[in-house]
C-alpha cells in the first residue's frame, strides 16, 4: 500500500494544528489560574534571537495552509499576523484547519511532480512537490509548533506529549 501526497500532509497538518490549540488553551488555563499577564507567555521566547510563541504559532499555521494548498495547486487565504490573544491564536489554528479540510484527496494526490515556486528574499526557487513537503513545509511545520511548546513548557505550563499529539 502507498502513502498518498494527500495522507502525507492533511492528516498529518491537522493533527499538528489540532495539539497547538490544545498547547495554546493550557497556557491560557495557565495564566488565568495563576494570575499571570498573557502577554508573558504570548511574547516568551526560548532564547533572545528566536521568535516568541506568538510567531511561532503564526509561522506553524502559514506553513500548513500554505503547503497543503501549493500541493492542491490553489490559493492560500493569507492572515494578518495581527494576533495577541491566547483566543486570537487558537482562532487561527482552527481558521487554518478548516481551510485544510476544504481540500480533498483528489485536489493534492499526484502532486508528487508538480512544481511548486517558492519565493524568498525576492528569489524564486522551484522544487517538486514530494522534495516540498516533505524537506521543506513539513520540517519547517514541526520545528514551529515543537518550539511553541517548547517555549510554553519551559515557561512552567504543564503540557506533556499527549497534548503535543493533539489529545486534551
Amino acid at each position: 500500500m502507498t502513502l498518498s501526497m494527500y495522507q502525507a500532509s492533511a492528516p498529518v497538518f491537522i493533527q499538528g494544528l489540532t495539539g497547538l490549540g490544545v498547547v495554546i488553551d493550557k497556557a491560557a488555563a495557565h495564566a488565568a489560574e495563576r494570575k499571570i499577564d498573557p502577554a508573558a507567555l504570548l511574547q516568551a521566547r526560548l532564547y533572545p534571537d528566536m521568535f516568541p510563541f506568538t510567531r511561532q504559532v503564526q509561522i506553524a499555521t502559514d506553513f500548513a495552509k500554505g503547503a497543503i494548498a501549493r500541493l492542491a495547486g490553489v490559493e492560500f487565504p493569507t492572515y494578518e499576523d495581527t494576533e495577541a490573544s491566547f483566543e486570537e491564536l487558537k482562532a487561527r489554528v482552527e481558521k487554518t484547519i478548516a481551510f485544510i479540510r476544504t481540500l480533498d484527496a483528489a485536489q493534492v494526490d499526484g502532486s508528487e511532480d508538480r512544481d511548486i515556486a517558492l519565493v524568498r528574499r525576492g528569489e524564486t526557487t522551484i522544487v517538486k512537490g514530494q522534495a516540498y513537503l516533505l524537506e521543506q513545509a513539513a520540517p519547517n511545520f514541526y520545528f514551529h509548533i515543537t518550539t511553541a511548546y517548547a517555549i510554553l513548557r519551559h515557561n512552567g505550563v504543564e503540557v506533556g506529549k499527549r497534548n503535543f499529539m493533539g489529545a486534551a
